[in-house]
């Protein structure tokens, strides 16, 4: 009984620091409160992954309500974006079930995609400058037709990557949407980044929870942590340098990729 009550605490507490993180960097909830999941707590991949991704609808429906009364959303950028994430979620689902998603090869592909996409992650974070300006020296300005069309691939991307690991819609998605969208408010792209989170992550959520990949107990423990600690966060977060925060995150998906490759 004390094990089973001091486990309830660990996850909420995952959630008060995931939360927290979240609201300080705008990434970090895939990202981190996945490989907890995995590495701390020994829950299945596949299982974290469903989970996490309805945990990620809950939270960020609520960020979109804020950025929508605040007209922080750019409507037309969620739409390029579901386009094609939607349809890459459905697809990578299939692709999984196809797998077989209680047996161990699903399991140990979902790590190691995972690992793969938290060093792109942390790659994005630490070199985000550095990408805005080779891409403006190489890219250059983009016409209406390319940006709709990368827009809709980018969504692609990340619809593939969120259903198969519910790691790619904070970092990744903000950053491929300042390089096709430079001139747009940094708070517009990520209040459509944030939008856009709430259908691909609640489809593909839902698909799992089809395929019985949903811990619902432990969903609702999580919240319990979360959303205060995105309050915590979000009322720290202009207190912190980015930069710092920035870094601090990157440091911490190099070293959570590396134990799931091992």
């Amino acid at each position: 009984m004390q094990f089973l009550a001091a486990l309830q605490w660990g996850y909420v507490l995952s959630g008060l620091i995931v939360g927290a993180a979240v609201g300080l960097t705008g990434v970090g909830g895939g990202s981190l409160m996945t490989p907890i999941l995995i590495l701390v707590f020994g829950v299945s991949p596949v299982a974290a992954v469903g989970t996490d991704l309805l945990y990620a609808a809950a939270t960020k429906s609520v960020g979109s309500v804020v950025h929508g009364a605040h007209s922080t959303i750019d409507w037309k950028i969620v739409g390029r974006l579901a386009l094609g994430s939607v349809p890459a979620a459905i697809l990578t689902l299939f692709a999984l079930n196809a797998l077989g998603l209680d047996s161990h090869k699903a399991n140990h592909l979902i790590s190691d995609v995972l690992a793969v996409a938290l060093f792109i992650t942390a790659a994005a974070l630490i070199f985000r400058k550095k990408l805005l300006v080779l891409y403006a020296a190489r890219i250059g300005t983009l016409s209406r037709r390319q940006t709709f069309s990368y827009t809709v691939l980018t969504g692609v991307m990340l619809g593939a990557l969120v259903a198969s690991t519910s790691v790619g819609a904070g970092a990744l998605g903000v950053t491929a949407l300042i390089l096709l969208y430079p001139e747009m408010p940094a708070a517009k792209l990520v209040g459509s980044d944030i939008a856009h989170a709430v259908p691909l992550t609640l489809v593909a959520g839902a698909g799992h929870w089809f395929l019985g990949n949903i811990n619902f107990a432990l969903m609702g423990t999580l919240l319990l942590g979360s959303i205060p600690g995105i309050l915590i966060g979000s009322f720290l977060a202009p207190r912190v340098p980015e930069q710092v925060l920035r870094r601090l995150m990157a440091l911490i998906l190099v070293l959570v990729a590396i134990k799931l490759a091992l």
